[in-house]
């Protein structure tokens, strides 16, 4: 059975000031089979509904740190405050000194394998990135990383008020065994001591 005219979805964007995305129901001429009117519709509805996920991990507005993905057990984002009327340069200051201060050949059975600054940009847009590395000696890193140690990412971002927003991710691995809690919660004492909320 021929049918006259297929209905399509497309995902368009309003360029209202509220700037929401909507979904629209186009009816598109053409003579074509039920078949092929319903597969061109799965196909712009799957479009949406990625284009919909895509918005939905976005980071909260002002925020360039991506929140923990859903259910994720090697990921860890939380906030640190500094006492009141401190500046930003001043909590760029603090967070550095305490970053580092961590120890070099870990914590806890936590970073045996050290840890680097891979990007620091503090000073300008209040942004860090430390790469944590396991011994690579754990069963784990032999049974399943070839022996290699494990990396971790540990993304910092100081805002204009001084708070930092934390978030400590394992690279690979569904579960890190509680080790981005470990390294985040050393340096959140180490804030503590010097009246930071954590």
């Amino acid at each position: 059975m021929r049918i006259s005219a297929a209905l399509a979805l497309s995902l368009t964007l309003s360029s209202s000031p509220a700037s929401a995305w909507t979904m629209k129901a186009d009816v598109v001429p053409s003579t074509t089979t039920r078949r092929g009117a319903f597969s061109t519709i799965a196909s712009t509805a799957s479009a949406a509904a990625a284009a919909a996920a895509v918005i939905s991990a976005a980071p909260a507005p002002g925020l360039a740190l991506e929140e923990c993905p859903s259910g994720s057990n090697n990921c860890v984002r939380t906030s640190w405050s500094p006492p009141g009327g401190t500046s930003k340069a001043d909590a760029v200051r603090a967070v550095r000194d305490v970053v580092n201060a961590y120890p070099q050949d870990g914590q806890d059975k936590v970073d045996g394998g050290g840890w680097k600054i891979a990007t620091d940009d503090l000073d300008g847009s209040g942004t860090a990135r430390i790469e944590y590395m396991s011994a690579g000696t754990g069963f784990f890193a032999k049974a399943f990383n070839g022996g290699k140690p494990f990396v971790d990412d540990l993304k910092l971002e100081v805002q204009d008020g001084g708070t930092v927003q934390v978030k400590s991710q394992s690279r690979v691995g569904d579960s890190d065994l509680g080790v981005n809690q470990k390294r985040v919660d050393y340096l959140a004492a180490a804030l503590k001591t010097k009246g930071w909320s954590v």
